[in-house]
Protein backbone atom coordinates (compact mmCIF):
# COMPACT_ATOMS: atom_id res chain seq x y z
CA UNK A 1 0.00 0.00 0.00
CA UNK A 2 1.08 3.99 -0.90
CA UNK A 3 0.35 5.45 2.26
CA UNK A 4 -3.27 5.81 4.63
CA UNK A 5 -5.74 8.68 4.96
CA UNK A 6 -7.47 9.15 7.83
CA UNK A 7 -10.66 11.05 8.07
CA UNK A 8 -11.69 12.33 11.17
CA UNK A 9 -15.45 13.99 11.95
CA UNK A 10 -14.86 17.65 14.06
CA UNK A 11 -18.57 16.98 15.25
CA UNK A 12 -21.81 19.23 15.30
CA UNK A 13 -19.79 22.16 15.60
CA UNK A 14 -19.24 22.71 19.40
CA UNK A 15 -15.74 21.66 20.75
CA UNK A 16 -16.95 20.49 23.77
CA UNK A 17 -18.92 17.60 22.03
CA UNK A 18 -15.66 16.36 20.14
CA UNK A 19 -14.71 13.02 21.28
CA UNK A 20 -11.33 12.52 23.08
CA UNK A 21 -10.48 9.78 20.92
CA UNK A 22 -10.83 12.56 17.42
CA UNK A 23 -9.12 14.94 19.87
CA UNK A 24 -6.92 12.88 20.03
CA UNK A 25 -6.03 11.27 16.62
CA UNK A 26 -6.20 15.67 15.83
CA UNK A 27 -3.04 15.98 17.81
CA UNK A 28 -1.18 14.02 16.65
CA UNK A 29 -1.42 13.80 13.31
CA UNK A 30 1.84 13.78 11.10
CA UNK A 31 0.16 15.93 8.30
CA UNK A 32 -3.55 17.62 9.23
CA UNK A 33 -5.69 18.65 6.08
CA UNK A 34 -9.50 19.94 6.77
CA UNK A 35 -12.06 20.35 3.88
CA UNK A 36 -12.71 24.41 5.39
CA UNK A 37 -11.84 26.01 8.58
CA UNK A 38 -14.73 27.77 8.36
CA UNK A 39 -15.80 25.50 11.43
CA UNK A 40 -16.08 26.38 15.32
CA UNK A 41 -13.58 23.03 16.23
CA UNK A 42 -10.98 24.41 14.27
CA UNK A 43 -10.74 27.81 15.75
CA UNK A 44 -10.17 26.08 19.06
CA UNK A 45 -7.68 23.82 17.91
CA UNK A 46 -5.70 26.68 16.15
CA UNK A 47 -5.68 28.12 20.00
CA UNK A 48 -4.71 25.15 21.21
CA UNK A 49 -1.17 24.67 19.06
CA UNK A 50 -2.58 22.35 16.40
CA UNK A 51 -1.25 23.03 12.67
CA UNK A 52 -3.53 22.38 10.06
CA UNK A 53 -3.88 22.99 6.42
CA UNK A 54 -7.33 24.06 4.79
CA UNK A 55 -8.82 23.68 1.44
CA UNK A 56 -10.51 27.01 0.99
CA UNK A 57 -8.95 28.14 -1.42
CA UNK A 58 -10.05 25.13 -4.05
CA UNK A 59 -13.20 26.75 -2.73
CA UNK A 60 -12.13 30.04 -4.35
CA UNK A 61 -10.40 28.87 -7.53
CA UNK A 62 -13.43 26.49 -8.76
CA UNK A 63 -16.64 27.73 -9.92
CA UNK A 64 -18.82 24.32 -8.54
CA UNK A 65 -18.73 21.97 -6.06
CA UNK A 66 -18.26 18.58 -7.84
CA UNK A 67 -14.87 20.45 -9.43
CA UNK A 68 -13.76 21.70 -5.86
CA UNK A 69 -14.45 18.41 -4.48
CA UNK A 70 -13.07 16.35 -7.21
CA UNK A 71 -9.78 18.41 -6.30
CA UNK A 72 -9.33 17.90 -2.64
CA UNK A 73 -9.92 14.03 -3.09
CA UNK A 74 -7.13 14.49 -5.95
CA UNK A 75 -4.69 16.66 -3.39
CA UNK A 76 -5.24 13.80 -0.68
CA UNK A 77 -4.62 11.00 -3.13
CA UNK A 78 -1.40 13.07 -4.37
CA UNK A 79 -0.40 13.52 -0.42
CA UNK A 80 -0.44 10.12 0.83
CA UNK A 81 0.95 8.87 -2.44
CA UNK A 82 4.18 10.90 -2.45
CA UNK A 83 7.35 10.48 -0.90
CA UNK A 84 8.68 6.90 0.02
CA UNK A 85 7.46 4.75 2.56
CA UNK A 86 3.86 4.73 4.25
CA UNK A 87 2.33 8.70 3.96
CA UNK A 88 0.02 8.74 6.37
CA UNK A 89 -2.42 11.98 6.04
CA UNK A 90 -5.51 12.93 8.37
CA UNK A 91 -8.31 14.85 6.87
CA UNK A 92 -10.79 16.53 9.23
CA UNK A 93 -14.53 17.48 8.10
CA UNK A 94 -17.44 18.31 10.03
CA UNK A 95 -19.98 16.39 11.14
CA UNK A 96 -19.77 13.24 10.67
CA UNK A 97 -17.48 12.02 7.47
CA UNK A 98 -20.20 9.62 6.17
CA UNK A 99 -23.32 12.37 6.46
CA UNK A 100 -23.28 14.70 3.27
CA UNK A 101 -19.77 14.53 2.70
CA UNK A 102 -18.90 14.81 -0.95
CA UNK A 103 -14.80 14.32 -0.69
CA UNK A 104 -15.51 11.02 1.67
CA UNK A 105 -17.43 9.63 -1.11
CA UNK A 106 -14.87 10.15 -3.97
CA UNK A 107 -12.08 9.29 -1.38
CA UNK A 108 -13.94 5.76 -0.65
CA UNK A 109 -13.59 5.40 -4.43
CA UNK A 110 -10.71 6.38 -5.70
CA UNK A 111 -8.53 5.00 -2.73
CA UNK A 112 -8.84 1.25 -4.05
CA UNK A 113 -7.92 1.63 -6.62
CA UNK A 114 -4.76 4.27 -6.31
CA UNK A 115 -3.76 1.45 -3.52
CA UNK A 116 -4.10 3.61 -0.21
CA UNK A 117 -5.64 2.34 2.74
CA UNK A 118 -8.67 4.72 3.53
CA UNK A 119 -9.53 5.05 7.51
CA UNK A 120 -13.07 6.86 8.52
CA UNK A 121 -13.27 7.86 12.21
CA UNK A 122 -17.05 8.75 12.94
CA UNK A 123 -18.03 12.22 15.03
CA UNK A 124 -21.28 13.69 16.07
CA UNK A 125 -22.94 14.64 13.04
CA UNK A 126 -25.20 17.80 12.65
CA UNK A 127 -28.17 15.41 12.55
CA UNK A 128 -27.84 14.21 16.15
CA UNK A 129 -27.98 17.95 17.46
CA UNK A 130 -30.82 18.42 14.67
CA UNK A 131 -32.76 15.78 16.04
CA UNK A 132 -32.30 17.14 19.88
CA UNK A 133 -32.74 20.84 19.22
CA UNK A 134 -35.85 20.42 16.45
CA UNK A 135 -37.37 17.98 18.95
CA UNK A 136 -38.05 15.59 16.24
CA UNK A 137 -37.99 11.50 16.33
CA UNK A 138 -36.49 10.06 12.70
CA UNK A 139 -38.32 6.71 13.39
CA UNK A 140 -41.14 8.46 12.63
CA UNK A 141 -40.26 8.77 9.17
CA UNK A 142 -37.02 11.38 7.95
CA UNK A 143 -35.24 12.11 5.06
CA UNK A 144 -32.14 13.84 4.60
CA UNK A 145 -31.84 16.00 1.12
CA UNK A 146 -28.83 17.73 -0.45
CA UNK A 147 -29.91 21.94 -0.95
CA UNK A 148 -27.44 21.33 -4.46
CA UNK A 149 -29.57 19.00 -5.68
CA UNK A 150 -33.10 19.15 -4.85
CA UNK A 151 -36.02 18.50 -6.54
CA UNK A 152 -39.65 18.44 -6.41
CA UNK A 153 -40.10 14.29 -6.95
CA UNK A 154 -37.84 13.82 -3.52
CA UNK A 155 -39.97 15.88 -1.34
CA UNK A 156 -42.28 13.53 0.51
CA UNK A 157 -44.53 15.35 2.86
CA UNK A 158 -45.22 12.78 5.73
CA UNK A 159 -41.05 12.49 6.22
CA UNK A 160 -39.94 14.70 8.72
CA UNK A 161 -37.53 16.63 5.80
CA UNK A 162 -33.69 18.23 6.51
CA UNK A 163 -32.14 20.25 4.06
CA UNK A 164 -28.89 20.70 4.52
CA UNK A 165 -25.37 22.10 2.28
CA UNK A 166 -27.53 25.35 2.44
CA UNK A 167 -24.38 27.46 2.17
CA UNK A 168 -25.62 31.21 1.46
CA UNK A 169 -29.41 32.85 0.81
CA UNK A 170 -28.97 31.68 -3.26
CA UNK A 171 -29.01 28.15 -2.20
CA UNK A 172 -31.57 29.35 0.11
CA UNK A 173 -34.43 30.72 -2.63
CA UNK A 174 -33.26 27.67 -5.14
CA UNK A 175 -34.60 25.29 -1.54
CA UNK A 176 -37.66 27.59 -1.72
CA UNK A 177 -38.46 27.70 -5.51
CA UNK A 178 -38.59 23.51 -4.96
CA UNK A 179 -40.60 23.59 -1.63
CA UNK A 180 -43.39 25.76 -3.47
CA UNK A 181 -43.64 23.25 -6.08
CA UNK A 182 -45.71 21.09 -3.56
CA UNK A 183 -45.97 23.37 -0.18
CA UNK A 184 -48.15 26.45 -0.27
CA UNK A 185 -46.06 29.76 -0.03
CA UNK A 186 -47.07 30.28 3.46
CA UNK A 187 -45.97 27.22 4.91
CA UNK A 188 -43.94 27.47 8.29
CA UNK A 189 -40.56 25.95 8.04
CA UNK A 190 -37.67 26.17 10.32
CA UNK A 191 -34.24 27.64 9.46
CA UNK A 192 -31.48 26.47 12.02
CA UNK A 193 -27.69 28.01 12.02
CA UNK A 194 -24.89 26.31 14.16
CA UNK A 195 -27.19 24.00 16.14
CA UNK A 196 -25.65 22.99 19.58
CA UNK A 197 -22.82 25.81 19.52
CA UNK A 198 -23.04 28.02 22.10
CA UNK A 199 -23.56 31.80 21.46
CA UNK A 200 -24.11 30.94 17.60
CA UNK A 201 -26.94 28.96 17.60
CA UNK A 202 -30.15 30.19 15.83
CA UNK A 203 -33.77 28.68 14.79
CA UNK A 204 -36.06 30.80 13.30
CA UNK A 205 -39.32 29.66 12.11
CA UNK A 206 -40.69 31.43 9.38
CA UNK A 207 -42.93 30.90 6.41
CA UNK A 208 -41.98 29.35 3.11
CA UNK A 209 -41.76 32.64 0.98
CA UNK A 210 -39.37 34.67 3.25
CA UNK A 211 -36.86 31.55 3.26
CA UNK A 212 -34.76 33.71 1.29
CA UNK A 213 -34.47 36.97 3.34
CA UNK A 214 -32.78 35.06 6.44
CA UNK A 215 -29.16 36.09 7.00
CA UNK A 216 -26.46 34.37 8.22
CA UNK A 217 -26.66 31.16 5.92
CA UNK A 218 -23.30 29.14 5.91
CA UNK A 219 -21.77 25.72 6.13
CA UNK A 220 -23.77 25.37 9.83
CA UNK A 221 -27.19 25.47 8.58
CA UNK A 222 -29.89 23.49 7.19
CA UNK A 223 -33.61 23.71 7.02
CA UNK A 224 -36.24 21.70 8.60
CA UNK A 225 -39.70 20.86 7.63
CA UNK A 226 -41.97 18.83 9.80
CA UNK A 227 -43.50 16.13 8.92
CA UNK A 228 -47.19 16.60 7.60
CA UNK A 229 -50.05 14.58 7.74
CA UNK A 230 -52.51 17.61 5.58
CA UNK A 231 -53.81 15.70 2.50
CA UNK A 232 -53.39 18.69 0.67
CA UNK A 233 -49.97 18.06 0.20
CA UNK A 234 -50.23 14.79 -0.96
CA UNK A 235 -52.74 15.85 -3.94
CA UNK A 236 -49.92 15.76 -6.58
CA UNK A 237 -48.42 13.00 -5.59
CA UNK A 238 -48.71 10.03 -7.97
CA UNK A 239 -48.69 7.59 -5.24
CA UNK A 240 -51.93 9.37 -3.51
CA UNK A 241 -53.84 8.69 -7.16
CA UNK A 242 -52.92 5.09 -6.89
CA UNK A 243 -54.02 4.64 -3.49
CA UNK A 244 -57.44 6.72 -4.70
CA UNK A 245 -57.72 4.33 -7.25
CA UNK A 246 -56.70 1.37 -5.11
CA UNK A 247 -59.71 2.39 -2.66
CA UNK A 248 -62.94 2.76 -5.38
CA UNK A 249 -62.01 -0.74 -6.36
CA UNK A 250 -61.75 -2.02 -2.83
CA UNK A 251 -64.90 -3.97 -1.37
CA UNK A 252 -66.32 -0.53 0.27
CA UNK A 253 -65.28 1.71 -2.50
CA UNK A 254 -67.38 2.89 -5.65
CA UNK A 255 -70.22 0.28 -6.46
CA UNK A 256 -69.41 1.04 -10.50
CA UNK A 257 -65.42 1.31 -10.09
CA UNK A 258 -65.96 -2.39 -8.62
CA UNK A 259 -67.61 -3.95 -11.55
CA UNK A 260 -65.96 -2.30 -14.35
CA UNK A 261 -63.38 -4.80 -16.52
CA UNK A 262 -61.06 -4.18 -19.10
CA UNK A 263 -63.54 -4.88 -21.72
CA UNK A 264 -66.11 -2.93 -20.21
CA UNK A 265 -63.98 0.56 -19.24
CA UNK A 266 -62.39 -0.32 -23.59
CA UNK A 267 -64.58 2.58 -24.96
CA UNK A 268 -63.86 5.22 -22.41
CA UNK A 269 -60.34 4.59 -23.15
CA UNK A 270 -60.77 5.51 -26.67
CA UNK A 271 -63.36 8.53 -25.85
CA UNK A 272 -61.12 9.98 -23.43
CA UNK A 273 -58.23 9.96 -25.48
CA UNK A 274 -60.19 11.94 -28.25
CA UNK A 275 -61.05 14.39 -25.65
CA UNK A 276 -57.48 14.85 -25.47
CA UNK A 277 -57.10 15.16 -29.27
CA UNK A 278 -59.84 17.90 -28.58
CA UNK A 279 -58.52 20.03 -26.14
CA UNK A 280 -55.22 19.92 -28.75
CA UNK A 281 -57.18 20.80 -31.60
CA UNK A 282 -58.82 24.05 -29.78
CA UNK A 283 -55.65 25.11 -27.83
CA UNK A 284 -57.32 25.18 -24.79
CA UNK A 285 -54.45 24.00 -22.15
CA UNK A 286 -56.75 24.36 -19.34
CA UNK A 287 -59.27 21.63 -20.61
CA UNK A 288 -56.24 19.65 -21.98
CA UNK A 289 -55.14 19.47 -18.35
CA UNK A 290 -58.51 17.83 -17.06
CA UNK A 291 -58.56 15.62 -20.12
CA UNK A 292 -55.45 14.63 -19.93
CA UNK A 293 -56.25 13.41 -16.32
CA UNK A 294 -59.44 11.59 -17.48
CA UNK A 295 -57.09 9.66 -19.71
CA UNK A 296 -54.88 9.13 -16.83
CA UNK A 297 -57.53 7.69 -14.62
CA UNK A 298 -58.06 5.25 -17.41
CA UNK A 299 -54.40 3.61 -17.03
CA UNK A 300 -54.67 3.60 -13.39
CA UNK A 301 -58.28 1.59 -13.75
CA UNK A 302 -56.49 -0.80 -15.83
CA UNK A 303 -53.30 -1.25 -14.11
CA UNK A 304 -55.42 -1.82 -11.10
CA UNK A 305 -57.44 -4.58 -12.26
CA UNK A 306 -54.17 -6.17 -13.32
CA UNK A 307 -52.83 -6.08 -9.67
CA UNK A 308 -55.90 -7.00 -8.11
CA UNK A 309 -55.22 -10.59 -10.46
CA UNK A 310 -51.43 -10.33 -8.96
CA UNK A 311 -50.24 -10.52 -12.72
CA UNK A 312 -48.14 -6.14 -12.60
CA UNK A 313 -49.23 -3.20 -10.99
CA UNK A 314 -48.77 1.09 -12.37
CA UNK A 315 -45.02 0.77 -10.55
CA UNK A 316 -44.23 -2.24 -13.13
CA UNK A 317 -45.97 0.38 -16.30
CA UNK A 318 -43.92 2.86 -15.44
CA UNK A 319 -40.92 0.75 -14.68
CA UNK A 320 -41.10 -0.78 -18.34
CA UNK A 321 -41.77 2.24 -19.91
CA UNK A 322 -38.76 4.07 -18.33
CA UNK A 323 -36.71 1.07 -19.32
CA UNK A 324 -37.86 0.97 -22.88
CA UNK A 325 -37.56 4.99 -23.29
CA UNK A 326 -33.58 5.12 -22.18
CA UNK A 327 -33.19 1.96 -24.12
CA UNK A 328 -34.61 3.57 -27.39
CA UNK A 329 -32.71 6.58 -26.87
CA UNK A 330 -29.18 5.54 -27.12
CA UNK A 331 -28.31 9.09 -28.46
CA UNK A 332 -29.18 10.52 -25.05
CA UNK A 333 -28.60 8.05 -22.94
CA UNK A 334 -26.24 5.73 -24.55
CA UNK A 335 -23.24 6.28 -26.91
CA UNK A 336 -24.84 7.04 -30.45
CA UNK A 337 -25.90 10.37 -31.75
CA UNK A 338 -28.20 11.73 -33.69
CA UNK A 339 -28.00 15.11 -35.15
CA UNK A 340 -31.59 15.36 -36.23
CA UNK A 341 -35.53 13.86 -35.94
CA UNK A 342 -34.66 11.76 -38.64
CA UNK A 343 -31.40 10.21 -37.44
CA UNK A 344 -33.22 9.85 -34.01
CA UNK A 345 -35.89 7.46 -35.50
CA UNK A 346 -33.31 5.72 -36.97
CA UNK A 347 -31.56 4.80 -33.75
CA UNK A 348 -35.20 4.43 -32.30
CA UNK A 349 -36.05 1.75 -34.70
CA UNK A 350 -32.79 0.10 -34.31
CA UNK A 351 -33.27 -0.69 -30.84
CA UNK A 352 -36.70 -1.44 -31.21
CA UNK A 353 -35.60 -4.88 -33.26
CA UNK A 354 -32.83 -5.26 -30.88
CA UNK A 355 -35.44 -5.35 -28.23
CA UNK A 356 -37.26 -8.33 -30.49
CA UNK A 357 -33.92 -10.04 -30.75
CA UNK A 358 -33.08 -10.16 -26.87
CA UNK A 359 -36.88 -11.42 -26.64
CA UNK A 360 -36.22 -13.87 -28.61
CA UNK A 361 -38.05 -13.10 -32.13
CA UNK A 362 -36.84 -12.60 -35.28
CA UNK A 363 -37.21 -9.25 -36.89
CA UNK A 364 -35.92 -10.31 -40.34
CA UNK A 365 -38.64 -12.65 -40.29
CA UNK A 366 -41.69 -10.14 -39.46
CA UNK A 367 -43.91 -8.10 -41.48
CA UNK A 368 -42.74 -4.77 -42.90
CA UNK A 369 -46.70 -4.10 -41.76
CA UNK A 370 -46.48 -5.55 -38.56
CA UNK A 371 -47.51 -2.91 -35.32
CA UNK A 372 -49.84 -1.54 -36.89
CA UNK A 373 -52.64 -1.73 -34.64
CA UNK A 374 -55.89 -3.24 -35.73
CA UNK A 375 -58.04 -1.35 -34.27
CA UNK A 376 -56.81 1.96 -35.25
CA UNK A 377 -58.98 4.46 -36.78
CA UNK A 378 -59.01 3.42 -40.72
CA UNK A 379 -57.59 6.77 -42.10
CA UNK A 380 -55.18 6.42 -39.52
CA UNK A 381 -54.35 3.20 -40.41
CA UNK A 382 -53.82 3.33 -43.82
CA UNK A 383 -51.45 6.00 -43.08
CA UNK A 384 -49.26 3.90 -41.21
CA UNK A 385 -49.37 0.83 -43.21
CA UNK A 386 -48.10 2.99 -46.09
CA UNK A 387 -45.57 4.74 -44.11
CA UNK A 388 -44.02 0.91 -43.41
CA UNK A 389 -44.40 -0.01 -46.84
CA UNK A 390 -42.57 3.01 -47.91
CA UNK A 391 -39.54 2.27 -45.86
CA UNK A 392 -38.81 -1.01 -47.86
CA UNK A 393 -39.37 0.83 -51.57
CA UNK A 394 -42.91 0.20 -51.99
CA UNK A 395 -44.12 3.66 -52.89
CA UNK A 396 -44.69 5.79 -55.90
CA UNK A 397 -41.19 7.80 -57.31
CA UNK A 398 -43.27 10.92 -56.56
CA UNK A 399 -46.40 12.71 -56.13
CA UNK A 400 -47.79 12.23 -59.50
CA UNK A 401 -47.95 8.91 -59.38
CA UNK A 402 -50.28 8.96 -56.24
CA UNK A 403 -52.21 11.74 -57.88
CA UNK A 404 -52.45 9.45 -61.09
CA UNK A 405 -53.64 6.73 -58.82
CA UNK A 406 -56.24 8.64 -57.26
CA UNK A 407 -58.17 9.62 -60.44
CA UNK A 408 -58.03 6.16 -61.75
CA UNK A 409 -59.80 4.93 -58.21
CA UNK A 410 -62.52 7.59 -58.58
CA UNK A 411 -63.03 7.01 -62.24
CA UNK A 412 -63.72 3.52 -61.20
CA UNK A 413 -65.81 4.71 -58.44
CA UNK A 414 -67.65 6.71 -60.96
CA UNK A 415 -68.20 4.10 -62.87
CA UNK A 416 -69.86 1.58 -60.06
CA UNK A 417 -72.11 4.00 -59.30
CA UNK A 418 -73.30 4.40 -62.65
CA UNK A 419 -73.63 0.85 -63.30
CA UNK A 420 -75.33 0.67 -60.20
CA UNK A 421 -73.26 -2.09 -58.44
CA UNK A 422 -74.20 -3.75 -55.32
CA UNK A 423 -73.66 -1.77 -52.80
CA UNK A 424 -71.10 -4.03 -51.27
CA UNK A 425 -68.68 -3.83 -54.35
CA UNK A 426 -69.55 0.28 -54.55
CA UNK A 427 -67.87 0.35 -50.80
CA UNK A 428 -64.64 -1.36 -51.59
CA UNK A 429 -64.35 1.13 -54.67
CA UNK A 430 -64.79 3.97 -52.01
CA UNK A 431 -62.81 2.42 -49.71
CA UNK A 432 -59.82 2.43 -52.64
CA UNK A 433 -60.53 6.13 -53.28
CA UNK A 434 -60.06 6.86 -49.83
CA UNK A 435 -56.83 4.78 -49.34
CA UNK A 436 -55.61 6.98 -52.47
CA UNK A 437 -56.24 9.80 -50.93
CA UNK A 438 -53.77 8.85 -48.49
CA UNK A 439 -51.43 8.00 -50.30
CA UNK A 440 -51.20 11.69 -51.92
CA UNK A 441 -51.43 13.14 -48.63
CA UNK A 442 -48.26 11.52 -47.45
CA UNK A 443 -46.79 12.68 -50.64
CA UNK A 444 -47.83 16.76 -50.31
CA UNK A 445 -46.56 16.09 -46.53
CA UNK A 446 -50.21 16.16 -45.01
CA UNK A 447 -51.82 13.90 -42.32
CA UNK A 448 -54.63 13.05 -43.57
CA UNK A 449 -56.07 12.56 -40.05
CA UNK A 450 -55.72 15.98 -38.93
CA UNK A 451 -56.45 17.12 -42.53
CA UNK A 452 -60.02 16.04 -42.03
CA UNK A 453 -60.57 16.90 -38.89
CA UNK A 454 -59.61 20.28 -39.55
CA UNK A 455 -62.21 20.23 -42.47
CA UNK A 456 -64.76 18.95 -39.64
CA UNK A 457 -64.12 21.57 -37.54
CA UNK A 458 -64.38 24.04 -40.31
CA UNK A 459 -67.88 22.49 -41.10
CA UNK A 460 -69.37 22.68 -37.99
CA UNK A 461 -68.24 26.53 -37.68
CA UNK A 462 -70.03 27.38 -40.69
CA UNK A 463 -72.94 25.09 -40.44
CA UNK A 464 -73.51 26.66 -36.81
CA UNK A 465 -73.07 30.28 -38.51
CA UNK A 466 -76.16 28.76 -40.76
CA UNK A 467 -77.97 27.91 -37.78
CA UNK A 468 -77.46 31.23 -35.99
CA UNK A 469 -77.74 33.58 -38.89
CA UNK A 470 -81.02 31.61 -39.88
CA UNK A 471 -82.75 31.88 -36.43
CA UNK A 472 -81.96 35.95 -36.12
CA UNK A 473 -84.49 35.44 -39.03
CA UNK A 474 -87.10 33.31 -36.91
CA UNK A 475 -86.38 30.48 -38.98
CA UNK A 476 -84.45 26.68 -38.91
CA UNK A 477 -82.74 25.09 -41.25
CA UNK A 478 -85.88 22.55 -41.69
CA UNK A 479 -87.81 25.77 -42.72
CA UNK A 480 -85.26 27.09 -45.48
CA UNK A 481 -84.43 26.20 -48.25
CA UNK A 482 -80.89 24.98 -50.08
CA UNK A 483 -80.16 27.75 -51.89
CA UNK A 484 -80.89 29.95 -48.50
CA UNK A 485 -78.38 28.12 -46.74
CA UNK A 486 -75.79 28.14 -49.44
CA UNK A 487 -75.92 32.00 -49.36
CA UNK A 488 -75.37 31.84 -45.54
CA UNK A 489 -72.56 29.83 -46.40
CA UNK A 490 -70.92 31.59 -48.90
CA UNK A 491 -71.43 34.35 -46.03
CA UNK A 492 -69.75 32.71 -43.72
CA UNK A 493 -66.64 31.54 -45.58
CA UNK A 494 -66.33 35.10 -46.50
CA UNK A 495 -65.81 36.62 -42.83
CA UNK A 496 -63.36 33.55 -42.53
CA UNK A 497 -60.94 34.92 -45.15
CA UNK A 498 -61.58 38.21 -44.15
CA UNK A 499 -60.36 37.12 -40.32
CA UNK A 500 -57.42 35.88 -42.16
Amino acid sequence: MKGTITVVGLGSGDPDRLTLGNLKLLQGAEKLYVRTKDHPVLDWLAESGVAFESFDSVYEANDDFPSVYKEIAERLIAEASSGEGQRAVTYAVPGHPMVAEATVKLLKERCPEEGITLNIVGGESFLDEAFARLGFDPIEGFQLLDAAGLAREDLQPRLHTLIGQVYDDFTASDVKLSLMELYPEDYEVTVAHALGVEGQEQILKVPLYELDRIQDYGNLSLIYIPRSEDESLRMKSFSRLHEIVGILRSPGGCPWDREQTHASLRKNLIEEAYEVLETIDEDDPEHMQEELGDLLLQVMLHAQIEEEEGTFNVFDVINGLNEKLIFRHPHVFGDRSAGDAEEALVNWEAMKAEEKRRKGQKPEDASALDGVPRELPALMKAYKLQKKAAKVGFDWPDAGGALAKLEEELAELKKAVEESLPASEIELELGDVLFSVVNAARFVGADPEEALSRTSRKFVSRFRYVEQRLKERGKTPEQSTLAEMDEIWDEAKRQEYAGE
